[in-house]
């Protein structure tokens, strides 16, 4: 596809590398954006420049926020004793909406998943046990995907925080295997975790 201007060839490409987007979708939205008021369009593109330029990462939890320590780890009205372990920004998402969980969490960044050469070194597992040392904990709850790259995070943590004296439960297999948790509906997952159990339960299965 030959585009008459450098300049909307380049507009195409970044969208073009985003997920799920190729390149005829990507000229789609880029010609839209064309037709729209120029005030609009360069707000659209100022929204991403703040975005890039102002979100952080929590220093507790590592989840995206505004600000050093985000709205769920400084709020009065959350459970300091529970931690949820989750992949990203996404499940804590889908966790919220169930309101049934009012604990804190720990964002791990990603799945141990050797085929894509991300390692228990790539992820926050090491601040999440330095939290364990320094915060009274009394459950962690490991929330992952019920895929195999979940699954074997799973059990890597379970190992690696079994020598420090917490809690450490998994959430029911309400969640289809393979399925990930952001696209579980809301009913299922709050049952998930309110019938969560302890993770050795399921060693022996």
């Amino acid at each position: 596809m030959n585009l008459p201007s450098k300049y909307l060839e380049n507009a195409v490409e970044a969208f073009a590398s985003l997920p799920g987007i190729g390149r005829r979708t990507a000229l789609r939205l880029t010609l839209h954006l064309l037709k729209k008021d120029k005030q609009k369009t360069i707000e659209f593109a100022e929204a991403f420049t703040e975005l890039v330029a102002n979100v952080k990462r929590c220093k507790k939890c590592h989840n995206l926020s505004d600000l050093d320590i985000c709205a769920i780890c400084s709020s009065p009205k959350r459970d300091e004793s529970l931690i949820c372990v989750v992949e990203d920004i996404r499940d804590i998402l889908a966790i919220e909406s169930t309101q049934q969980y009012r604990g804190l969490y720990h964002v791990l960044g990603g799945l141990i998943s050797p085929m894509d050469g991300v390692g228990p070194a790539d992820l926050t597992i090491a601040s999440l046990e330095e939290r364990l040392q320094q915060q009274k904990v009394s459950e962690v709850i490991l929330a992952l995907s019920a895929t195999m790259e979940g699954d074997t995070t799973n059990f890597y943590l379970y190992r690696k925080l079994a020598p420090i004296n917490v809690n450490i439960s998994t959430i029911a297999r309400g969640i289809g295997i393979g399925d990930e948790l952001e696209y579980t509906d809301e009913i299922t997952l709050g049952k998930s975790i309110l019938n969560r159990q302890p993770f050795e339960n399921t060693l022996s299965k």
